[in-house]
């Protein structure tokens, strides 16, 4: 099939954009002739025909309208077996809801916000993608139900298809190899027990709530590794506060993730708002154990074989949770983690995608 996936420029460190990239890379492997359609400039994919959509520097409220009428145009254009968007866009076969919903969004953490034009635009945008789309695609049970309950989208329409994680990459051999590199980088000693923080957006993915954690551990020599872009200023001085700061070590963005769930005991994700972070598997791939929230799409696949999930107010909760695995013996769980993420391939992804394809190429034959 021709399919033209419509999706931001994937990097080598956001989790949406990782997802992206593994799914095009899983459908060229299945055959497909693959084209990609996005703002920016792409790094190359081998086997991937990228379509640049210049889309100007603007306001941030005209920028997704302007994106919606470029996608609009390239996905009428040249006679695709199939348009996938992973964004709101106005002309689609399927939309896959990789970021939920933007009004969940704004339930979870900035209801006043729901004022401002530019989420006004955002969701004017999101109700017509979800009336007027084929098929819509869901990442989590939670996601599908979260999609149906607010803007009524039929059973019919609405699939759940789960993200994959690439098993090489993420693997638990990365643990012996690159362990005891990555925590001398990191200033660990061999013997601390160490929490892995791994995600951008820090307010949303609850760093509040693991610096907490951190300190109601009461072991000073636990360390917290915190990954990703956000405040650092803010959470440096939430963690004076509290008085952890110099059991925190602030990585910023990188490329290597695996190397740091090779170096850590337990990933802390006690997030506010969060479909289903590719985090979740690609921690437990590694033989990490998550610990993590009970409002995150990524709890479907973590049970107490391979972590926890918490309330993500309860700094407490997550304390005994994060406690409580490393009381368990570090080798059943890492076999307990690898088992729960080995079903989620790429392969799996697109295999249930295809039905979807074949639906729509019957529909629109």
């Amino acid at each position: 099939m021709r399919i033209l996936i419509i999706a931001r420029p994937f990097s080598v460190h956001g989790g949406v954009e990782t997802a992206t990239s593994g799914l095009l890379g899983a459908l060229l492997a299945h055959g497909h002739e693959v084209h990609r359609a996005g703002p920016g400039r792409q790094t190359t994919h081998a086997g991937v025909t990228d379509h640049r959509l210049p889309v100007p520097p603007l306001p941030a409220a005209v920028r997704p309208l302007v994106l919606a009428a470029l996608a609009a145009r390239i996905a009428g254009a040249r006679g695709w077996d199939v348009v996938q968007s992973h964004e709101r866009t106005l002309r689609q076969d399927i939309y896959r809801a990789g970021e939920g919903t933007h009004r969940a969004y704004l339930d979870a953490m900035a209801p006043g916000a729901s004022r401002r034009l530019r989420h006004r635009v955002m969701l004017a945008l999101e109700r017509r993608v979800f009336a007027r789309t084929p098929e819509i695609v869901a990442i989590s049970q939670a996601g599908r139900a979260e999609i149906a309950r607010l803007y009524g989208v039929p059973d019919a329409r609405l699939t759940l298809v789960y993200n994959g994680v690439d098993l090489e990459r993420f693997h638990p051999r990365v643990r012996a190899v690159e362990r005891a590199a990555a925590r001398a980088e990191a200033g660990l000693s061999p013997e601390a027990f160490t929490l892995l923080f791994a995600g951008s957006g820090f307010e949303r993915k609850g760093l509040d709530a693991a610096l907490g954690a951190l300190r109601e551990l009461g072991d000073a020599g636990a360390r917290l590794l915190v990954i990703g872009r956000g405040d650092v200023a803010r959470y440096r001085a939430r963690a004076g506060e509290l008085g952890v700061a110099e059991q925190v070590v602030w990585l910023g963005i990188r490329a290597d993730i695996e190397r740091w769930y090779a170096a850590a005991d337990v990933l802390v994700l006690p997030t506010r708002y969060e479909p289903f972070g590719n985090v979740h598997l690609e921690a437990l791939a590694t033989g990490l154990p998550v610990v993590t929230s009970r409002l995150a799409g990524g709890a479907e696949v973590v049970d107490a074989r391979c972590g926890a999930v918490v309330d993500p107010d309860s700094r407490v909760q997550l304390a005994a949770a994060v406690a409580g695995v490393r009381r368990r013996s570090p080798a059943e769980v890492c076999a307990a983690a690898r088992a729960a993420a080995e079903p989620f391939t790429f392969a799996r992804q697109v295999s249930e995608l295809e039905r979807l394809y074949k639906r729509i190429g019957r529909r629109n034959r």
